[in-house]
């Protein structure tokens, strides 16, 4: 991939978990090109190796690690392996996360006769909690355990930092998708009172908030077979004023910057949107 710019990450050791996703990738191998060894985390062994000899290959130094993000004892098995094989971490990237369908529901808004004509119509009085609490646990606790296990570590360094993945469902929450957007709003007041937590130690703690992207996972949620926008695409595009879609590596930029400690230095607590202008149209 080519990169925005080269931050100075030489030396720097830098964890990402979800590292074997989409955006995971993306991450992984911008923070690999500008100088930093990456280990990528995720929940099965072959994405993170794939990403792995992918940054290998091109010249980078990574290593992929198997852990869970809501096992604790995991990621402390990881971190063995990551201080083992490249030492101690200066970067945390917090990047795994997601949605489940059974805490989405089908209807934008309640309507009780829709629900007499359609009884298998999901509502949000249908939501399973045990979904709800997983997509919780999978954004928050998901965030908050790596930074325990591997943020302590930075404290007795100087010049690392955290960087955690919130969403424009933080800003206003989108329709459907209650118990994502209340997640990602967790993310964003969970990034500032750790940036507050950790200012005393010289840990810089921030977060971006990445807008509307169209990618392998979502696609067909947004695009027709033709290659039109869905209704509820469309509703995307009318309040983004860039009208458009953006793309992961459009995302890259604010990491490598934020990731930069001398970019960066006095940055801290701050959740940064990447959004087209998504956060700041009210719509007329």
């Amino acid at each position: 991939m080519t990169i925005p710019f080269k931050a100075n990450l030489d030396g720097k050791v830098a964890v990402v978990t979800g590292g074997g996703g989409v955006l995971g990738a993306y991450f992984s191998k911008a923070l690999a090109e500008s100088g930093a060894k990456v280990a990528i985390l995720d929940l099965h062994q072959e994405p993170a190796d794939k990403v792995a000899a992918e940054i290998n290959e091109a010249g980078g130094k990574a290593v992929g690690i198997a852990a869970n993000v809501l096992d604790k004892e995991s990621l402390e098995a990881a971190r063995a392996i990551v201080e083992k094989e490249l030492g101690t971490c200066d970067i945390l990237l917090n990047g795994a996360g997601g949605n489940n369908p059974k805490g989405t529901t089908d209807d934008e808004y309640y309507n009780a006769e829709a629900v007499k004509n359609n009884p298998e119509l999901k509502t949000f009085f249908d939501l399973d909690p045990k979904s709800v609490g997983f997509v919780f646990d999978l954004n928050f606790l998901g965030s908050l355990l790596p930074s325990q296990v591997f943020g302590k570590g930075m404290t007795e360094k100087k010049g690392c930092n955290i960087i955690n993945v919130s969403s424009m469902n933080a800003y206003t929450p989108l329709t459907k998708i209650p118990a994502y957007s209340g997640a990602k709003a967790a993310i964003s007041n969970f990034t500032q009172w750790l940036a507050v937590y950790m200012s005393k130690t010289g840990v810089r703690v921030n977060a971006i908030a990445p807008g509307f992207l169209v990618t392998k996972q979502n696609e067909k949620l947004l695009l027709n077979e033709d290659g039109s926008y869905t209704a509820r695409a469309q509703k995307i595009i009318n309040s983004t004023p860039m009208e458009r879609y953006g793309q992961p590596e459009e995302l890259v930029g604010a990491i490598l910057f934020l990731a930069d400690e001398k970019a960066a230095s006095f940055i801290s607590g701050v959740v940064l949107p990447i959004d087209g202008g998504f956060s700041s149209y009210a719509g007329v």
